[in-house]
């Protein structure tokens, strides 16, 4: 993911471009972040680790530093000043009861469960399309995945 520095250059690069010309600029790039086990030695990582965790859309595995650990998707996050100040707040996998967890109480974190959004893209929908098309398909249409 990139930086705030980053996304402040490439936002100042993209106001150099006409309207047109935005309508065929690539995307932002999607980190694909399944099965990653992130180094969070510092505050900024571990700041940095449970904000791509929010965004990730699939389920992740926090180490609590008592040892415990709890699996879920990570649905909010609430960041205050310090991190006890901060929560992250967890739907675990075997229960729907919501869980806070402190960013200070994070001993590890990882990305475990599979990233439901891996590969959905509407270019990747449109290459599916045309092979469908070339296939001889006929009524193709956009179907909901199966869940589990």
């Amino acid at each position: 993911m990139a930086t705030e520095q980053q996304e402040h250059l490439k936002i100042e690069q993209l106001r150099q471009h006409s309207a047109d010309e935005l309508e065929h600029i690539a995307g932002r790039e999607k980190e694909n972040l399944e099965g990653w086990i992130p180094s969070i030695a510092t505050d900024a990582e571990i700041r940095e680790a449970l904000e791509k965790a929010f965004d990730y859309r699939g389920d992740v595995t926090i180490t609590r530093k008592d040892g415990t650990k709890l699996e879920g998707y990570l649905f909010d996050r609430r960041s205050g000043a310090s991190l006890q100040d901060s929560f992250v707040r967890v739907i675990p996998s075997n229960d729907r009861t919501k869980v806070n967890v402190a960013y200070s109480d994070v001993a590890a974190l990882a990305f475990t469960g599979r990233d439901s959004a891996a590969g959905k893209t509407f270019e990747a929908w449109v290459k599916k399309y045309w092979a469908k098309k070339a296939a001889g398909e006929k009524n193709i249409q956009i179907e909901p995945e199966k869940l589990d």
